[in-house]
Order: C-alpha cells, then sequence, then structure tokens
C-alpha cells in the first residue's frame, strides 16, 4: 500500500490567485492641487517670461480637453506644448524653489491632460525636490510619484517614493501591492517584504484593516523570490489579519513549501488545515491536500483518521471513490478500526506508567478518534515524564486541548513550541486566539 501513495505536491491556491492579480489602474483622473507653503511665491525674471506662453497653453489644452477632444487630439496637442515646458524648467533659477514647483506643475498639468504618466511623474518628482509642498500634502505626493513611476517601469524611483508615504502613513488601498512589486520589480524582493511590513505596521497604527490584497501581492513576491521566512512570516500576518478559508489554506501551503517539515509535523499542519477551513475551499485546489494529508496520517498507522478525512473529501467533491489510491486507501484503513479503537482502553494505565514515547503514541490514536479528553491525559503523561519529543506533544496536547475549547490552555502550549515546529505553532496561536475571540464575543 506504501507504494501506492503520491509524492509530495503542492498545490498553491493563494498563489494561483494572486498570480491572477495586477498592480495597474491607479493613475490619477486629475492633477493634485498645487499645495504651496503660505508665503508669496518669489519667482526669478526668467521664469516668468518662460512661463508665460505655457500657462496660457495649458488653459487652451483644459479648455480642449473640457470640450470633448479625442485621445489623438490629446496627445498631439499635448506634444506641441512640452517643448515650451520645457523652456521653463530649463528657465528655473538656479536655488529658486518657486520656481522649480510652478515648472513642475507645468508637467504634472500636461501630463494630466492626457495622460502622460512619464510627464506626470517628471512634474511631481519637481514638485517634491522644491521643498514648496505643505508638510502634510508631501505623502500623498510621494505616493503619487511612486504610482506615475511605477506606470513608466521606473522602478528604481516608484519603491523609495511608495516607501516613504508609506511610513508618512498615507491611506490608499493599492499602495501595499504598489510598494511591494515595486521592490520585486527592481530585483529587491527582500527589501520589498521589509518594506510592505512596515507599511502594514503604519496602516494598523491608524487603526485601518489591511486589505487582503497586500497580503496575496506579498505573499507572492516571497513565493516567486523563494524567500522561505519572508513567505511564513507574510502568510502568519495574512491569516492574522483577514483570517477566511482561502487565506487558511494559502497559510498552511506556504508553511508546508518552505518550513521543511518531517511527516509528523506535517500531518499537524493538515490537521490545522482541517480544523480552520483551509480544505473548504474549491475542491480543485485542496485535491493534493487530502492525498497528501491521507499519507501523513497512513491507513495503517491512523485508520480512524484517515477514513473521516477520505470521507469527507469525497462529500466536499475533492476526492473520489473511483480514483484506485483513494479506494484502496480507505479499504485498507476501514477494517482495522473496530480492533484498534477496542485494544487502546486497556493500554491507557501501562502507557501512563511507562510515559514517554508509550504514552505519546497511545495519545496520538485516541487524537486520531476523536477522543481529545483522553488523549490530552496521555500527552500530558509523555510530557511529564520526558523521553519523548517534546515539540511534538506540546503541538498535539493543544490539538486536544483546542478540539476541548480549552483554548487559553491550548495557545499556552502551542507558545512553548520551539524548533522546526514553530512557524506551525504560530499559526496554531492564530487560529487558537482567532476562536477565543469568538467565544468572548458570542
Amino acid at each position: 500500500m506504501r507504494g501506492l501513495f503520491p509524492k509530495k505536491s503542492v498545490s498553491a491556491l493563494a498563489v494561483a490567485m494572486a498570480a491572477c492579480l495586477t498592480v495597474t489602474g491607479y493613475g490619477l483622473t486629475a492633477a493634485p492641487a498645487m499645495a504651496a507653503k503660505a508665503k508669496k511665491a518669489n519667482y526669478s525674471k526668467e521664469f516668468v517670461a518662460a512661463a508665460g506662453p505655457v500657462q496660457e497653453e495649458i488653459a487652451k489644452l483644459e479648455k480642449l480637453k473640457a470640450g470633448g477632444a479625442n485621445q489623438a487630439q490629446l496627445d498631439s496637442a499635448v506634444a506641441a506644448a512640452v517643448p515650451m515646458a520645457d523652456a521653463a524648467v530649463a528657465a528655473v533659477a538656479e536655488g529658486n524653489d518657486d520656481d522649480k514647483m510652478a515648472a513642475g506643475n507645468f508637467l504634472l498639468s500636461l501630463g494630466t491632460i492626457n495622460e502622460d504618466n512619464e510627464l506626470r511623474k517628471r512634474g511631481v518628482k519637481m514638485m517634491i525636490e522644491s521643498g514648496r509642498l505643505d508638510a502634510e500634502k508631501l505623502p500623498a505626493f510621494q505616493f503619487y510619484l511612486g504610482n506615475f513611476a511605477y506606470a513608466t517601469k521606473d522602478y528604481a524611483t516608484a519603491a523609495p517614493a511608495l516607501k516613504a508615504a508609506a511610513e508618512a502613513g498615507f491611506q490608499n488601498d493599492a499602495l501595499g501591492p504598489l510598494l511591494v512589486d515595486a521592490y520585486a520589480q527592481a530585483g529587491q524582493e527582500k527589501e520589498g517584504i521589509a518594506a510592505f511590513k512596515q507599511a502594514v505596521a503604519a496602516r494598523k497604527a491608524t487603526g485601518a484593516s489591511v486589505p487582503g490584497s497586500w497580503f496575496d501581492r506579498a505573499t507572492l513576491v516571497a513565493y516567486n523570490g523563494k524567500l522561505g521566512p519572508e513567505a511564513i512570516d507574510v502568510a502568519a500576518m495574512s491569516v492574522a489579519e483577514n483570517p477566511s478559508n482561502t487565506s487558511w489554506l494559502n497559510a498552511a501551503q506556504m508553511v508546508r513549501t518552505f518550513a521543511g517539515f518531517d511527516v509528523p509535523a506535517t500531518l499537524d499542519l493538515f490537521r490545522l488545515m482541517d480544523r480552520s477551513g483551509g480544505l473548504n475551499n474549491d475542491p480543485k485546489f485542496v485535491r493534493p491536500e487530502y492525498k497528501e494529508y491521507i499519507e501523513s496520517a497512513d491507513p495503517r498507522r491512523l485508520p480512524g483518521e484517515v477514513v473521516r478525512v477520505i470521507d469527507k473529501g469525497v462529500a466536499s467533491g475533492a476526492l473520489s471513490l473511483s480514483d484506485t489510491w483513494v479506494a484502496e486507501a480507505r479499504q485498507n484503513a476501514a477494517p482495522r478500526i473496530a480492533s484498534d479503537k477496542a485494544s487502546l482502553p486497556g493500554e491507557v494505565a501501562g502507557a501512563k506508567a511507562a510515559g514517554g514515547s508509550k504514552a505519546l503514541n497511545l495519545a496520538d490514536a485516541f487524537l486520531s478518534y476523536g477522543d481529545a479528553a483522553q488523549a490530552e491525559d496521555l500527552y500530558k503523561a509523555a510530557l511529564a515524564s520526558g523521553g519523548a519529543d517534546a515539540n511534538m506533544a506540546l503541538t498535539r496536547l493543544g490539538i486536544a486541548q483546542y478540539d476541548q475549547g480549552k483554548y487559553a490552555e491550548a495557545k499556552a502550549n502551542f507558545e512553548k513550541v520551539s524548533g522546526m515546529r514553530q512557524p506551525l505553532a504560530r499559526l496554531w496561536v492564530i487560529r487558537t486566539s482567532e476562536k477565543m475571540a469568538g467565544a468572548t464575543a458570542g
């Protein structure tokens, strides 16, 4: 039977979904207001002379656009006006911030008329560099700069501008995906994830929720960049912020892909998928998860759990008994259940007295049959006597307590887990905290 099991496979539902996302469509529909500091402007004589024709031309172009001119007409008219704007830029007196602010605004205005992001980028960049923007407006203009730079594939400009906007607390639902993707496009995925985490913290500090699209994009960046710890971290942040069947599946998949678990830890991860709703997704996305869950539990070792998981998978449409592999797994497990289950009570006293691995193994059997109370008692005996894998025993003790609704005790035990299992325990802590919050709300 063992040879019939498939090799480990990873279906990446959330990654597949995130791959369909695009970070476009965030362009401004109008030029932002020219927010100069409240003092009289002091333009140079040369700049004033060059600025006059530009102002007149922009006024004409705005009327042309308001009159319903088509895109080709606008493009042609703006192209004819750009040399005038460039002349005004060239006339900016060295050190004259008022000149620079106005010249930048000319470029921004022209770019907004025909939605030319290169002109917009140049204009906003000059306005920022002038130092004449009101302090409270600067974060928004950093976002505009990052937005336009991203649109023109100038990621070296986009990334730091978006980071500055985020650090200043600017709020826009597009900011997170643009930020992390700009860094990724610049070949700085690790720096992008770090900037993303800072942006999440800044947004949460204002009391605002973090959109799921932020985490989808960051997870994809970390995944594609093969940044294991970052992928796990972002996935955990995602499920803590926006728990759902999809986010739970995504978080479990990231941990499974990058954590390097052995079979027992993988089994406990699938148990988390089962209890969190991660398996309750589109059947075609979770079919590999069901099959690896069955393989990890093993029909010969935990037959009751295998049959339960197969029956759940069949009922959901993720598995079919017409699949020879599934049918044989169930046929191998089902006949073992009655005798296996009947033998367990007689072994309790001896296992508790022996402690260590014997208590741990019997506890595993009781947990797999849904007798969480007896499993809890045996896991405690295994831990008290020593001689068993403490991190495994703590994880499964927490699961047994979780199954009984003892969420505070379960959380405390998950928090004690270290080593290879720590990413798994972190997800269990998040799930247990979610249940505790639901119980309190109820």
